[in-house]
């Protein structure tokens, strides 16, 4: 799987100047709709033939991510929080797990999708994240789940008893299918709304604000 090296923001946040310290259903994006029927915003991406999600005043983004891809780890530092100071409450992110770090179990992937049913899906991205590109663990067995759990505030045995009950590894396969069916290329990527999809060198803050702030524009002139 194709990965790109450094961008703008990966500069960023290797030079220290940005750092930032749910329920089962994937994310769906549906087909069939014409997605030429909304207007185009500005900026650098790909319309994919998908159903739009937009609603008015939110964009959703959702981010396909490796969990050991040191850009995905990169994006969270700089552009995640670049996001929040932007927009704010007008975007919503949410995580997909899309692997593409070879010879690596699947049970960090797990381990979000079952504290993102549990309510703590953000706490526990970052955990991860730091506990593999900081900590230099990249094997979660019950001892170091538990030391993670509780420090996302959950109870070790009532995330034990859901992550043995195969749910998370649906939700993880259902966002996986997804990545592939929208033609992921790289991590990190995002889709915003269902339907653009930015990648690569276009996954930049400039470009992200200009095509972000253009659908919030948009909703304004309607």
């Amino acid at each position: 799987m194709r990965r790109y090296t450094i961008t703008g923001w990966l500069v960023l946040a290797l030079a220290g100047g940005l750092a930032a310290d749910a329920a089962w259903a994937g994310p769906a994006a549906p087909r069939g709709v014409d997605a030429g029927a909304a207007p185009k915003p500005d900026g650098k991406y790909e319309l994919l033939k998908e159903r739009s999600t937009h609603e008015p005043g939110k964009v959703k983004l959702t981010e396909f991510a490796d969990f050991y891809c040191p850009h995905c780890h990169a994006f969270e530092q700089a552009l995640v929080p670049f996001i929040e100071k932007e927009f704010g409450g007008k975007v919503e992110v949410n995580m997909v797990g899309f692997p593409v770090i070879g010879g690596k179990l699947p049970t960090a992937f797990e381990m979000y999708e079952q504290a993102r049913a549990m309510g703590k899906g953000v706490e526990m991205k970052k955990a991860l994240f730091r506990a593999i590109h900081k900590d230099r663990l990249h094997v979660f067995d019950k001892v170091i789940r538990e030391t993670l759990v509780r420090e996302v505030g959950l109870d070790p045995v009532a995330f034990e008893a859901g992550l043995a009950s195969g749910k998370p590894t649906a939700a993880f396969e259902a966002g996986r299918k997804l990545g592939l069916r929208v033609n992921v290329q790289s991590t990190p990527a995002l889709v915003l709304d269902g339907n653009i999809k930015i990648e690569g060198e276009n996954l930049n803050p400039e470009n992200l604000k200009k095509v972000i702030a253009s659908i919030l524009a948009s909703d304004k002139k309607r």
